[in-house]
């Protein structure tokens, strides 16, 4: 299973936030959700990590 990510700067927010997250699938929906609910002011609910699951990109690794 390849690393998942979410950006923060895709997201509308009033505090302009930058916070990037990566990592496996349920490691970024956790954080992405914690992370919503103490900065942005979401509640972590269940539905609202669904939603989030549904926004998450494959990271792209660049060979080297």
């Amino acid at each position: 299973m390849g690393r998942k990510f979410m950006d923060c700067r895709e997201m509308p927010s009033e505090s302009n936030c930058s916070l990037y997250i990566s990592g496996e699938e349920e490691e970024v929906v956790r954080a992405a959700a914690e992370h919503a609910a103490s900065v942005h002011g979401h509640e972590d609910t269940p539905e609202f990590r669904e939603q989030i699951r549904t926004q998450l990109k494959d990271e792209v690794t660049v060979p080297a």
